[in-house]
């Protein structure tokens, strides 16, 4: 092995990723997996033992969606906030958009995957919650931060289940982030 080459998981999984989201989780043998990653088929059952165990050790290569506030929220202005919570998300998922929309597309048929992402859900409704909460000062009605935590991370949820195919019309999230942060400042805090 070259000093440049990868390791045989890393091109292992790297493989699997690729022709996963080309055929698809069922329609791929773990053979043109070794084939695609340049391995010895049995190498691909030392490191995974099921075929499921590639799909187990793709979640993990979902990038970190843990973000601390401080470096997002602008104190007093819930939009800015907001928009820049969804940027360093958006960035981050830019890393991995055949990723993503791979594992979105399997969670209907895998629920091992199902549920590594709607924990991955749960992590970002407390993260825009955390902001919101950090940028509104407590000027803003818990109840009402619990739904637009909830509505903001469905909306982002949604741009990374289909981001791949990137055709959601310009300038549809901003119109949201500000439509939630309008609602938030609009009642009196309770």
């Amino acid at each position: 092995m070259s000093k440049e080459e990868p390791p045989a998981r890393e091109r292992i999984l790297a493989a699997a990723e690729e022709l996963f989201a080309e055929s698809g989780f069922d329609a791929t043998p773990t053979s043109r997996i070794a084939e695609r990653a340049s391995v010895p088929k049995g190498l691909v059952h030392y490191y995974f033992r099921r075929k499921a165990d590639l799909l187990g050790a793709l979640i993990k290569r979902l990038p970190d969606e843990q973000i601390d506030p401080a470096l997002v929220v602008v104190p007093g202005d819930i939009a800015e906030s907001l928009r820049r919570l969804v940027s360093e998300l958006d960035a981050r998922l830019a890393r991995s958009r055949m990723l993503s929309h791979l594992l979105w597309r399997e969670a209907d048929t895998h629920r091992a995957v199902r549920d590594a992402l709607h924990d991955r859900f749960q992590v970002l409704v407390r993260q825009v919650r955390a902001v919101i909460l950090a940028a509104g000062e407590g000027g803003v009605a818990v109840a009402d931060v619990d739904s637009a935590a909830g509505l903001l991370a469905l909306a982002v949820s949604y741009r990374h289940s289909v981001a791949r195919h990137e055709d959601q019309p310009p300038g549809l999230m901003e119109r949201e982030l500000n439509f939630i942060a309008d609602a938030l400042m609009a009642r009196p805090a309770t």
